[in-house]
């Protein structure tokens, strides 16, 4: 059985969510010498994989 929706929302949240997580991650990888910038780096890409779930469970099917 499917069902219609009429958002995309999960998906639009998911990849905005998750691009950011790459960014994140791609500044974690930039910054070796600043561990400083590093580990922002890193928490932008953690906390961005959570939002990306997080957005695939509340707004999805």
């Amino acid at each position: 059985m499917s069902h219609a929706s009429s958002s995309d929302m999960d998906v639009g949240l998911a990849m905005l969510f998750g691009a950011l997580a790459v960014a994140g991650a791609a500044v974690m990888y930039l910054a070796v010498d600043a561990q400083l910038l590093a580990a922002t780096g890193f928490a932008i890409a953690v906390a961005a994989g959570a939002l990306a779930i997080g957005a695939l469970h509340v707004y999805g099917a």
